[in-house]
């Protein structure tokens, strides 16, 4: 038994992480579905451009200036997508403004592809995060302990600006019905974009994490991420920030442990499976409430 996790520890370690990252793609794509009952689906594609911003920062600057750009610009990004692209669209059909989000997804897409040529480009490395470290009979790097750590403490600092804040309550009101919040005075535009700072922001932190890993950046590196972060965002029932992360790290920890199994192939396969199963059994997701229209 004690030799079974031991051969495991790696993989379970790395799940742990892997699951992490995916929570902080997977609050963002909740967080806004919860606002504008909206699927960005260009977020993916925002956690690879702040990927790419690292890149060229660290070009010129020091580490840690790069990464509070890294941070400031995502943020920046995502505020400026929101007013461009969701904003003038918001009294429009729900089926423009997913369309709207599925061209910036391929605008930032092609951006990417413009300005590195296609080629891959190589994340800086971060020393801190990249320290080799032994846990048990496993090594590992510095990334996997911090990630869960980090993921969980942004988690309950989110939940606390949630519950307990103004901007939180504001959230709270305009999740559950948008007019009437707008009539009550609430500025519904600050809320939003509130809304994307923190989905930008915590993106921003999964790509410092995620390419301290997989140190790689290619125009696709957000598809797969952002895809796996949906379904955990599905899977713990969308509009739900503890189900999102719970979904994230159930993803992240089976999607290695099957790789462990060495069925490397289908450890991608898995998640849509789960995605499949999660909205025949329970479409609302774990956590997710039935929606009732109002008549």
């Amino acid at each position: 038994m004690s030799e079974l996790i031991s051969a495991n520890l790696p993989y379970l370690l790395a799940g742990i992480s892997v699951g992490g990252q995916y929570a902080l793609i997977a609050i963002g794509y909740t967080m806004v579905y919860g606002i504008l009952r909206l699927i960005n689906f260009a977020h993916g594609d925002v956690f690879m451009v702040a990927g790419l911003i690292m890149v060229y920062a660290t070009a010129s600057l020091p580490i840690y200036v790069s990464v509070v750009l890294v941070l400031v610009f995502t943020v920046i990004l995502g505020v400026v997508i929101e007013k461009v692209a969701y904003k003038p669209l918001r009294s429009a059909p729900r089926m423009s403004v997913m369309i709207s989000a599925i061209g910036v997804s391929y605008l930032l897409q092609n951006c990417a592809l413009y300005f590195t040529g296609g080629l891959p480009q190589i994340y800086p490395t971060i020393p801190f995060l990249s320290k080799v470290i032994k846990i048990g009979s496993a090594s590992t790097k510095m990334v996997t302990v911090i990630t869960p750590i980090l993921t969980l403490a942004l988690v309950f600092a989110l939940v606390f600006l949630i519950k307990k804040t103004k901007i939180g309550m504001a959230m709270r009101a305009v999740s559950k019905d948008f007019e009437t919040s707008e009539l009550m005075g609430i500025k519904i535009n600050n809320v939003i974009s509130m809304t994307f700072v923190i989905g930008c922001f915590l993106a921003a932190v999964g790509s410092l994490l995620y390419f301290s890993n997989y140190p790689s950046v290619i125009p696709t590196s957000g598809a797969m991420p952002g895809l796996k972060a949906f379904v955990a965002a599905v899977f713990g029932g969308i509009g739900s920030v503890p189900g999102a992360v719970i979904g994230a790290f159930i993803i992240g920890i089976c999607e290695n442990i099957i790789k462990g199994m060495g069925l490397t192939v289908f450890s991608d396969a898995f998640t849509f499976v789960l995605l499949i199963i999660i909205l025949l059994v329970k479409p609302t997701g774990i956590f997710g409430e039935k929606s009732t229209d109002k008549v």
